[in-house]
């Protein structure tokens, strides 16, 4: 992962947080600690507002909100890509022309637009390419 910019989705920046998911938290943490060590890691507005949801609301130890906000403050030094009206439209031509669901497109559409080659991410099919970009889902094989 060192040499690839690593676009993280959602569930896995929660699991990397989320002490109860056992061997997935693991997993997850480790590769948050790979992106931050390389300085490879890219999110999007749309993860981190995901993240606060779900860290502060959805798992079984929620972390407070004043942790959840230091963490993403964290994290607003990585590559953060801003979810505007034009990847709003990229995401809707996404979404027809991949058949996915539009949330999954707006991910993809702010992982391109950040230069990730790697979208982490469990709800897309692991090696599904999108452009030079492929998706790695870090818990196949769980």
């Amino acid at each position: 992962m060192s040499a690839e910019r690593g676009f993280v989705d959602t569930n896995i920046i929660v699991y990397a947080y989320d002490r109860d998911a056992g061997r997935k938290h693991e997993i997850a943490r480790d590769l948050i600690i790979g992106l931050w060590s390389a300085a490879g890691g890219v999110l999007s507005t749309q993860i981190l507002q995901e993240f606060y949801v779900a860290v502060t609301r959805k798992i079984a130890s929620p972390l407070t909100r004043e942790a959840a906000r230091e963490i993403i403050k964290d994290y607003l030094t990585w590559d953060v890509v801003s979810n505007d009206g034009d990847a709003v439209l990229d995401a809707i031509d996404i979404e027809t022309g991949e058949n996915i669901s539009f949330r999954d497109a707006l991910v993809i559409a702010a992982a391109k637009r950040g230069g990730a080659q790697v979208l982490l991410s469990e709800d897309l099919s692991e090696g599904r390419k999108f452009g030079d970009m492929v998706v790695r889902n870090p818990f196949a094989g769980l």
